[in-house]
């Protein structure tokens, strides 16, 4: 089995595989300060209590954005799993086509998102969004070269700097408001953040379709925590949640063949959409 972990900047997202098959998924917050004794027996505690033996676990891949946290989860797994676990970062295979310049600063957690989704939608031009701490806009060709992207505050980002940079603006519930115009502090704040969240989207999609598919098809994948808000909106093509951890077992697949060998893909048939 592989132990993926997923280090973002507000929780870590973990999963557990069984050759393709994700049996295990779970949470915790990367937000407090933990020792890598706490991280360990976390990990330990939760598998045990799904019925997986630690035995099992015979590697460990990570994706992280948080470099401090990252040190504590080499030392957690060295300590508690007696494995030196993959890391996602610049310089290891991908099989995508990335500037060299440009691939030594892009985000481990957006690697894997565009390396899951070539290998579900491969030969399809993709734009994948991950709605995160930072929502992330990434464009992949269908023949595999990394387009570019954008960086974006996410709905909790934007709620955490009204909040404190306002004197009388509540913390309120992050929801889909029936309508744009609220009658109360609470319904227009929640009116702005998802209204203009949905607005952003599009926005973006516009000008990707333009900028950078130059009007052929291309498919668009969403991802993260914020983004089943915005399926009945339609403004993307299909929803998987768990993407990232499956781009973390595809690289760390990648990186375990020998070179040249490619990693078989497990692709969804659907027709890629014309926007």
């Amino acid at each position: 089995m592989l132990l993926t972990l997923d280090i973002g900047n507000t929780q870590i997202f973990a999963g557990v595989f069984a050759q393709d098959e994700l049996l295990l998924r779970f949470r915790k917050t990367s937000k407090d300060i933990f020792s890598s004794d706490e991280l360990g027996l976390f990990l330990r505690l939760i598998l045990r209590e799904n019925d997986i033996a630690l035995s099992d676990i015979k590697d460990v891949a990570i994706a992280s954005v948080v470099p401090d946290v990252s040190r504590t989860a080499a030392v957690a797994c060295a300590r508690y799993f007696g494995k030196e676990p993959f890391f996602v970062r610049p310089g290891i295979k991908t099989g995508l086509k990335i500037n060299t310049a440009y691939g030594q600063k892009l985000g481990a957690d957006r690697l894997a998102d565009i390396a899951a989704a070539q290998q579900l939608f491969p030969e399809q031009n993709l734009l994948v969004i991950d709605f995160g701490t930072a929502n992330t806009y990434d464009a992949l060709s269908k023949d595999k070269e990394y387009k570019g992207g954008a960086i974006t505050p996410g709905l909790g980002t934007g709620l955490k700097a009204l909040c404190q940079h306002t004197a009388l603006l509540p913390k309120v519930e992050i929801v889909r408001p029936e309508k744009a115009a609220g009658l109360s502090t609470e319904t227009q704040m929640q009116s702005g953040l998802y209204y203009g969240q949905l607005g952003e989207i599009k926005e973006f999609i516009y000008r990707f379709k333009r900028e950078v598919f130059a009007g052929e098809p291309f498919r668009i994948v969403a991802t993260g925590g914020f983004a089943r808000m915005f399926e009945e909106a339609g403004v993307f093509d299909v929803y998987e949640p768990d993407l990232v951890l499956r781009g973390i077992k595809t690289l760390w697949q990648y990186n375990q063949m020998p070179r040249g060998k490619k990693a078989t893909p497990s692709a969804h048939k659907e027709k890629v959409c014309a926007r």
